[in-house]
């Protein structure tokens, strides 16, 4: 039984634990007792409520040595990360420290995706130009980066443009009507070189509009003079041969503008006139280099559409003729499908989702006068398919957004896309069939090589990097599942870009290939990069390289004749080609003007494939005089009637890697670890390229 004393002596302790109160300054200057409060009873009852203060109280807080010893060994780390980090160590690293992505991030980030947008210098008399990550001149660059190893190498200001300066001057020289033939030649080149692609028109009933505006007279209505002078431009583009003496040195640049100039800004009541005539322009903008205009006009298409409703099916009986209805669920199509193209070409958002439209797709209208007025439905399908498999690369993989499961994992969802994609194609629009192929299918085939490559070639320069490294063995054994992926995904990249330079060269050499044309240039110049990759990341590819200068010749040639978009492509061709001279240390090796054999001072290669010879080539310190020709000689094309689907010539690889449930090998680099190229400066996804 406890006794008296001792409860009394646990009660005094209670007490001496209880927590003093504090007394504010003045009451503890005068020794009074303090009620305590802001302010207390005698302050506030003397009126001075504002000299109520107290002290702070610093506590002296008993903890064990070993809880400081810890946060001192923290503390050390984290000055020791921040030192080693680049991106941290810079001014303003709190706010790096912010955007950095974190290790379990890196996996879901596309590779090539700084931590900003690229915007070109600023200069305060202009706003800076967006450059878009899937662009293939801002991927020149990041391939230009790696193989100079200068992070600093900025992207190249496009100038090879018509300029508002030489257009404006053509306002002036209003171009005349052509004769009624002539207007019938150019508006057939545009029926065969474009609605077999895009439905712009009604066939048909566009050949009676001009025979009766010739008939007629009447050569006054903007509606229609802006229309047919929006197909005189794409007909002489089209048609023509070299480049013009006038001072645009486009053909079609003359009727382009006036038809520009006729389209009201903002029509209150628009019509499917207007559309066509702004989805002609858009598409003529291109031979102009002019691709902001392009995505301008397209956009304003658009716009007006949605004002028209061509995004929802109209009900029959308010539109009951077949042909009419058709051609407005065509004519959103064709918006649809240059929406996800030019974002494609240039790494533009899509404008729309797919979840807001609710039209159906394109068939057949009964009868003969389907033929008569529209192009193939099959074909038309499959682009617009093609093109929504565009438009989720772009989202997918070439967006910032947050997605739930990893880069490699919706990279193989599109290519089971595009693989479902090809196998489905009717039989009249593939590649493997007898005879020459239509213009359209090849046009349809190089577009799904591009999907392929757009896809991939982030893979493709992510491991050019990787190879750039030495090799670690002890990861070897962890690393064969996500190595053997990678490879795959690379192998598909380089297969697309050498078949769709099979395909230009073959249209090049049998004189079909478009002088003035963006498109093919484009296609050419995407897959010349590629082929750069592929001669400098694996020794069996050294042809490649052969390849990469027969496209270089064929832009400059394209260049020469006054394709403004060959000549942008050229220019950035040449700059890597420029960046391989250095890589090699001589100006000699790789040249496109001498074709010495670099392959005899690179280290990577083996004796044999050093000693294979390659056509064009001269082996190093021997006479030029002695190689066949100026240029190196073309490769054999592939005959495009013995190519077989694009998706097949991986055989096991491929079907193994999109036959897996679960491709999720964790971050690109397996080893979590930054890749340390030039002292971590190609830390990716971290590391930032927009600094121009």
């Amino acid at each position: 039984m406890r006794s008296t004393p001792s409860k009394g002596v646990s009660d005094s302790g209670i007490k001496r634990q209880k927590k003093k109160s504090v007394a504010c300054r003045r009451c503890h200057t005068h020794k009074i007792k303090c009620s305590g409060g802001q302010p207390c009873v005698k302050c506030r009852q003397l009126g001075c409520p504002t000299e109520c203060t107290y002290v702070n109280r610093d506590r002296q807080v008993k903890v064990h040595e070993s809880y400081l010893e810890q946060l001192a060994a923290e503390n050390e780390r984290l000055r020791e990360q921040l030192s080693q980090s680049p991106a941290l160590s810079t001014p303003g690293s709190q706010k790096n420290q912010e955007t950095t992505t974190s290790d379990s991030d890196r996996h879901v980030q596309n590779p090539m995706l700084g931590e900003k947008a690229w915007f070109q210098p600023y200069d305060p008399s202009a706003p800076p130009i967006y450059i878009g990550e899937a662009a293939c001149t801002a991927f020149a660059t990041r391939l230009r980066q790696v193989l100079s190893r200068d992070k600093k190498t900025s992207h190249m200001t496009r100038t090879q443009y018509t300029d508002d300066t030489t257009l404006m001057k053509l306002r002036s020289q209003i171009p005349q009507w052509p004769s009624l033939a002539q207007a019938r030649l150019l508006i057939q080149v545009v029926f065969n070189q474009v609605s077999r692609v895009y439905h712009l028109v009604l066939r048909k009933s566009t050949m009676e509009e001009l025979e009766d505006t010739y008939r007629r007279g009447n050569f006054e209505d903007p509606i229609l003079t802006c229309k047919f002078f929006a197909l005189f431009a794409l007909g002489e583009v089209y048609s023509a041969r070299t480049n013009t003496e006038m001072e645009c040195g486009v053909p079609g640049a003359a009727f382009y503008v006036h038809a520009m100039m006729l389209i009201p800004i903002l029509p209150e009541r628009p019509s499917l006139a207007h559309i066509e005539s702004l989805l002609l322009l858009s598409l003529y903008s291109y031979f102009l280099n002019r691709r902001h205009s392009a995505f301008f006009l397209v956009g304003s298409a658009m716009r007006v559409a949605l004002t028209l409703g061509l995004h929802h099916d109209i009900p029959e009986c308010q539109c009951n003729d077949p042909v009419d209805r058709q051609h407005r669920i065509r004519l959103w199509w064709a918006i649809y499908v240059y929406d996800r193209m030019y974002g494609s070409k240039a790494g533009w958002p899509i404008q729309l989702s797919d979840d807001d439209i609710h039209v159906e797709m394109p068939s057949t209208v009964p009868g003969p006068i389907h033929d008569e007025e529209f192009s193939d439905t099959d074909f038309l399908v499959a682009s617009i398919d093609l093109a929504r498999i565009t438009g989720q690369a772009i989202e997918k993989l070439y967006s910032r957004k947050r997605h739930p499961d990893s880069f490699l994992q919706r990279e193989q969802k599109l290519l089971i896309a595009l693989k479902q994609w090809s196998q489905s194609l009717p039989h009249h629009i593939r590649l493997n069939q007898d005879g020459s192929l239509p213009k359209n299918v090849i046009s349809l085939h190089l577009q799904f090589n591009q999907c392929i490559m757009l896809a991939t070639r982030p893979i493709l320069l992510y491991r050019l990097m990787q190879s750039r490294e030495p090799s670690n063995e002890d990861d070897k054994d962890t690393t064969d599942a996500s190595s053997q992926a990678l490879k795959t995904l690379s192998d598909a990249c380089i297969h697309a870009a050498r078949h769709t330079h099979s395909l230009i060269v073959d249209e090049w050499i049998n004189g079909t290939l478009p002088i003035f044309g963006y498109f093919y240039a484009h296609y050419l110049f995407s897959s010349a990069l590629i082929m750069v990759i592929s001669s400098q990341l694996h020794s069996e590819n050294y042809n490649d390289f052969t390849l990469f200068e027969t496209a270089f010749e064929i832009l400059r040639a394209m260049s020469n004749h006054g394709n403004l978009a060959a000549s942008e492509f050229y220019d950035n061709l040449e700059c890597v080609q420029k960046c391989l001279n250095q890589k090699h240390g001589s100006s000699n090796r790789h040249s496109l003007s001498n074709h010495v054999d670099y392959r005899q001072s690179d280290p990577h290669l083996t004796e044999y494939a050093r000693s294979v010879p390659v056509p064009g080539l001269v082996a190093r310190g021997a006479s030029v005089e002695g190689a066949s020709g100026h240029h190196p000689p073309l490769p054999e094309p592939t005959a495009p009637g013995n190519l077989t689907d694009e998706m097949d010539f991986l055989g096991a690889s491929m079907e193994e890697f999109l036959a897996q449930p679960d491709v999720d090998f964790g971050p690109l680099d397996p080893s979590g670890e930054p890749i340390n190229v030039a002292d971590a400066m190609y830390s990716w996804p971290n590391f930032s390229l927009w600094t121009a």
